[in-house]
């Protein structure tokens, strides 16, 4: 993981220096590391009363934890698609969104940063609060189709309730609203000049870029599985509900 030596007695500023994800598994504690820089990891998880073993241990988790392939989401059926995205929606609005913000408007870094610092706290939280709409809303159109979908498809429903699945928007409509929705990291990604700083910035300012470019490379993926995968997978779904509708409907 690239730590050495005695980890409790080394400062918080070298530990995150070595590995980044320190950062974000001391702000899951409830620690700002840019606040304790100077401070050795007894010193600090004494002062918020944790134990510094349980930290180690949870920054070994995180270094194995890790998201399955789109090749392997490929072979699951579609809900289990929709649990895993649904998963990974929680996981940016409860951990990489807060720790984020918590630095944007915590850091304070020599004044060459002033400015840069300001446009970030102007900037980000009108990104993560049209991320988060854009989330909901996602969640309140896209997913609950799909499990209309399988509700008629499994023969939850009442004929009459299931053929208002051809009065709404259709699933291939959904998806090229989806495609169309603006790159929600440009306006920051020309902020930092695309995350490029000096050798000799600050570990904080340093975390901050590795942060906001990781959440980045997240979305990227995330937004690939989400048109490369559940919307063929959903197009196909409701193509075979409504030719089953169809021939229900002929038949009475």
């Amino acid at each position: 993981m690239g730590l050495s030596g005695n980890i409790f007695k080394q400062s918080i500023g070298d530990l995150v220096r070595e590995n980044h994800v320190f950062a974000a598994v001391l702000h899951y504690f409830g620690i700002s590391f840019f606040q304790y820089e100077r401070n050795s990891l007894e010193e600090v998880c004494s002062k918020f009363k944790v134990n510094p073993s349980q930290v180690v241990a949870e920054l070994e988790s995180w270094a194995l934890s890790t998201d399955p392939t789109p090749e392997e989401l490929y072979l699951h059926p579609i809900e289990v698609l929709v649990g895993y995205l649904k998963k990974k929606h929680r996981y940016f609005m409860r951990r990489e969104l807060p720790f984020l913000s918590s630095m944007v408007s915590g850091i304070q870094a020599e004044p060459s940063f002033d400015s840069l610092l300001s446009d970030l706290r102007l900037m980000f939280p009108l990104f993560a609060d049209d991320f988060i709409h854009h989330i909901h809303e996602e969640e309140d159109t896209l997913f609950e189709r799909i499990q209309f979908l399988q509700e008629i498809e499994r023969n939850r429903l009442p004929l009459h309730e299931a053929i208002k699945v051809f009065e709404v928007a259709s699933i291939i409509e959904l998806a090229e609203e989806h495609e169309a929705h603006d790159d929600e990291m440009e306006g920051i990604r020309k902020l930092t000049s695309n995350y490029t700083l000096e050798r000799g910035a600050p570990i904080a300012i340093k975390v901050l870029y590795y942060e906001l470019q990781k959440l980045e490379r997240e979305l990227i993926i995330h937004a690939k599985i989400e048109n490369d995968l559940l919307f063929p997978k959903a197009v196909e779904l409701e193509k075979a509900v409504k030719r089953t509708l169809l021939q229900k409907i002929k038949s009475n």
